[in-house]
This record gives C-alpha cells, structure tokens and sequence, in this order.
C-alpha cells in the first residue's frame, strides 16, 4: 500500500519546548523601502548586576553584508556572541557607550540606562534617521525612535546591538577582575550569583560596585559602618582605560 505523503502529520516539538523565530530585518527594509536611513538598533547589557557599568550599544547594519546567526546575545553561546561580534566589527557601523556604577547610584539604573543608549546612538559615525531600542522606554534621540519591548529576538538591528553591547561588558568585567581581585568578575561578570555575594560579604565593597543596590548595602554598612557617603554628583567611577582594551 502506497501512503499518502500528504497526510503525513507534521514534525512534533519535544514536550515543554517553545519554537522561537529569529530576529528579522523586515522592519528595517521596510524603513528602507521608504527612503530613511540609516536605520540604527540599540540595546544594553548589565541592568542587574551589583557590580560594573551598564554598557549600550547601537548599530547600523549593511543591508547586504548581515552576518549570518544574528540573535538574542541571551540565546547565544559566549563562543558564538564572540564570533558575531567580530562580523559584526567587521561589516557594520556601531558605537557603545558606559553608564559608571556613579551615575547608576546618582540616576538609578533605567535613567543611567537609557542615558547610555541615547549617548552610544550619538556616538555612531553617521546620525541615524530612525532607531529601533529594546525596551518599553523610548530613548532622547533628534530622530524618530520606536521602543520594542523583547526586541531582541524580533529586530535584528537590536539583536545585533545586544551582542556588540554583551560582549564588550564581558571583556571589560574581565579587566576590572584584574584591577580587584578576589570578587570573581571575570566569571560572573558582577551578577548576584552566590559566589558573588559570598565574596561581596568577605572582602567588602569595591570602587566598581553599585552603592545603593542592596546587598552591596549591606556589606558597606559590615565593613565600613561609619563610613561617609561621597558626592555622587561629581565623582564618576573611571573606566576610561578599560574601554580601548575590551572592544
């Protein structure tokens, strides 16, 4: 008996497991199609962490030199975000811009954020006519912008942006392990993992932790009790010299 190849029912996904589309360049092209560009994406890396600087990144991508495997820096390896981020280098236009653990105590985290991406669009070599941002929150640009919340599984332009912006903080997280020892930067790049915490309560805090996220609280106030406050309106944690090594 001859089967019907039409019936044949469709491949199943494993129980639990979601199938999710890559991001796209459609809204991009349609931009395109309409005569704007450049066309810029934006997005950040290190909202959580106790430790480091929020780093945002915006690129332009060449319309016909997409690297191949753009995605959500969050579902890439760290080999694979490292290697896009070499392509992407290589083909794009793109700028980054560091918001200092000062100006996240003095702004908090979304105002120090947002700042950031406003100053890494600014930043690119050629101003862009239209920016795409991850997010709810549209950003202080001079030209039209749209926030897209989980845009980086959507957009590819944010998407590209968010591995520009993962991997430039990761090698920076890794040069400030060597300025403080002991706290293990390099490993979890400042988020609150255990080991970081444990660390955190050891040695106490250090000039690159966030003053006024809570455990960091908690051990200033453990190993410097009577310590006093600096004036967060003027003292901006240096990273100057890291930036020219990590990217």
């Amino acid at each position: 008996m001859i089967r019907d190849k039409s019936t044949k029912k469709p491949t199943r996904l494993p129980e639990g497991v979601i199938a999710v589309s890559p991001p796209s360049f459609r809204r991009e092209r349609a931009l395109i199609k309409r005569g704007v560009w450049p066309v810029a994406g934006c997005d950040e890396a290190g909202r959580g962490p106790l430790a480091g600087p929020v780093v945002a990144a915006a690129v332009v991508l060449d319309p016909k030199r997409i690297p191949k495997g753009i995605d959500d820096s969050k579902r890439l390896t760290a080999e694979r975000r490292e290697e896009l981020f070499e392509e992407i280098c290589a083909t794009a236009s793109f700028a980054v811009a560091f918001a200092s653990p000062a100006r996240i105590d003095r702004d908090n985290i979304l105002r120090a954020s947002l700042w950031a991406l406003a100053r890494a669009v600014q930043a690119l070599p050629e101003t862009p006519q239209h920016v795409f941002v991850d997010g709810r929150d549209r950003i202080d640009t001079a030209c039209d912008c749209d926030a897209v919340i989980g845009g980086d599984g959507i957009v590819m332009s944010i998407a590209a942006a968010s591995i520009i912006a993962k991997v430039t903080r990761d090698r920076l997280m890794c040069a400030l392990a060597q300025d403080c020892p002991g706290y293990g930067f390099e490993t979890h790049k400042g988020y609150a993992v255990p080991e970081h915490r444990e660390a955190l309560d050891r040695l106490g805090p250090s000039v690159h932790h966030r003053r006024f996220f809570a455990p960091v609280v908690a051990a200033r106030e453990k190993h410097q009790p009577a310590s006093v406050e600096p004036d967060l309106f003027t003292v901006e944690t240096p990273i100057t010299s890291e930036v020219s090594a990590v990217i």
